[in-house]
């Protein structure tokens, strides 16, 4: 088996984000079979790594932010005139119902980054953190986390439509993974996606004869948006996990 770089390998396993993990043996944080670790470094499964407390700290201490997104602003960087999501992260904008017991704080803001999209007429629960393992498990390769969505539609489903939409479309040349989707009611569709494509949900409803009139995001795995109002956000509390 090749050996591979020392960051690639604590992503794999969990440990933090390859950008983390760089940061953390440069800093002196990490040891490879009881020797202080070198940038650059590679492994071999067997290799024992082992991570400093003061990193585990480091860790502890970054955010994880749960925002209800308004239609007009963007999930990452500002592009067109429009906002980041981000920019909605101020203290005033905090939910009063905030459980976390959080102080918020400026360094909040610092490396804060969407773990996952919403377009920008699109509205609900985006993720935003500091956390390189929260991003690597909601939007890693191998993600299996879920996402739930309530679509409202206009237009005539074709007659296996539901059908196609639970298996059976493909976007970009690539067969698109099992969905769950259901009528909610008349106009309105359920879907539940562990994959995100770009606007993949209109595109999909699209190639059965409908068009996307509405999307909000109510979960991402066990996390749901609830009761936070539109524009106001909060801190994922310690006893939530995706």
């Amino acid at each position: 088996m090749e050996p591979v770089r020392l960051s690639k390998r604590m992503a794999e396993l969990g440990l933090c984000s390859r950008r983390e993990a760089d940061s953390y043996i440069e800093q002196g944080w990490v040891k490879v079979d009881g020797e202080v670790a070198i940038l650059g470094q590679k492994v071999l499964p067997h290799n024992q790594i082992e991570v400093d407390r003061k990193a585990q700290d480091a860790q502890s201490a970054r955010v994880t932010i749960l925002l209800n997104k308004p239609v007009g602003y963007v999930s990452g960087q500002a592009e067109d005139g429009y906002l980041p999501a981000a920019a909605l992260v101020k203290p005033e904008n905090r939910w009063a119902e905030d459980g976390s017991h959080k102080r918020f704080q400026p360094s909040h803001l610092r490396g804060l980054a969407p773990a996952g999209r919403l377009d920008i007429d699109s509205v609900g629960l985006l993720v935003l953190t500091q956390d390189g393992r929260i991003a690597k498990q909601l939007i890693g390769e191998h993600s299996e986390v879920e996402k739930e969505y309530l679509v409202r539609v206009e237009g005539e489903l074709s007659a296996d439509g539901l059908k196609l939409l639970n298996h059976g479309l493909s976007l970009d040349g690539k067969k698109l993974l099992p969905a769950k989707v259901s009528w909610q009611n008349d106009d309105q569709l359920r879907f539940v996606l562990r994959e995100g494509k770009k606007r993949q949900i209109r595109r999909m409803c699209e190639l059965v004869g409908l068009r996307v009139v509405g999307l909000k995001r109510i979960s991402i795995g066990r996390v749901k948006l609830g009761n936070l109002p539109t524009g106001q956000w909060r801190y994922l509390r310690d006893d939530e996990q995706f």
